[in-house]
């Protein structure tokens, strides 16, 4: 069995039953305690799970129900999304921009979490709305059928009503020295206006995002707090982003 479909058994034995022992992830998986020690350390770096005595729990006690993936462990979006669940608690005000990483995050909301949502990303309303106690709020502005949101002055301004406690900010680049950048300038200026107005940054790219930049810069890298990847944090692809004063996930 290839080490993806052994982190993809355990994810799902967790979303289900909510917790494990090494005993019970090897009987399962036919290998040996100390190969579903060494899947679980991994997991666990990446924060797909956590770890106990003697075994694994999973991150939610209320777990949302998910389209079917056919492979976890090399889902990029499907990573980040549980990723950044540790950033997530009641009562947050989040600002969430559009992209299907953004839109991972929202799959893997908890069913009872209560926050209030504020996006230009109309697609978040079917998932959020699973969730009662969210409060969902869609910024105005000029939809862009080639990003899925609204964009313009009138989305630029909306955001500025608020104060988000934090922003999962979706990215097409992310370069550790000129920082994130945009394919279009209208979603550039969206993502700069709700920067302004919130107190975490949070920069979500999957590996393929990193070392690269596009035409219109978002902002640098000295603004960011917290960068969620796919990888495991201590990956060498994520060393340019070391000493950079932020977080990375």
């Amino acid at each position: 069995m290839l080490k993806e479909e052994r982190f993809n058994k355990i994810l799902k034995s967790l979303e289900k039953d909510g917790k494990g022992t090494y005993e019970t992830f090897a009987s399962l998986l036919s290998v040996s305690a100390d190969t579903v020690r060494r899947d679980i350390d991994y997991l666990y770096r990446n924060g797909l799970l956590t770890k106990v005595r003697g075994g694994a729990m999973s991150l939610r006690k209320d777990p949302m129900s998910f389209q079917e993936r056919s492979s976890i462990a090399t889902d990029a979006k499907d990573i980040i999304g549980r990723k950044a669940q540790k950033f997530i608690r009641n009562g947050l005000t989040i600002f969430m921009d559009g992209s299907t990483t953004v839109n991972a995050i929202a799959h893997h909301f908890p069913l009872g979490i209560s926050l209030r949502v504020i996006t230009n990303h109309p697609d978040l309303i079917s998932v959020v709305t699973k969730c009662k106690n969210i409060e969902l709020i869609i910024l105005g502005g000029t939809y862009h059928p080639d990003t899925a949101t609204t964009t313009g002055v009138d989305t630029c301004i909306d955001a500025t009503k608020y104060i988000a406690d934090v922003y999962f900010m979706g990215n097409c680049a992310v370069d550790s020295k000129l920082g994130t950048s945009a394919v279009f300038r209208t979603d550039a200026e969206v993502k700069q206006a709700m920067i302004k107005s919130s107190k975490k940054i949070i920069a979500l790219a999957d590996q393929t995002k990193l070392g690269r930049s596009e035409a219109f810069k978002v902002v640098g890298m000295d603004t960011i707090d917290v960068l969620i990847t796919d990888l495991a944090s201590d990956d060498i692809k994520l060393d340019d982003f070391r000493d950079l004063g932020l977080q990375l996930v």
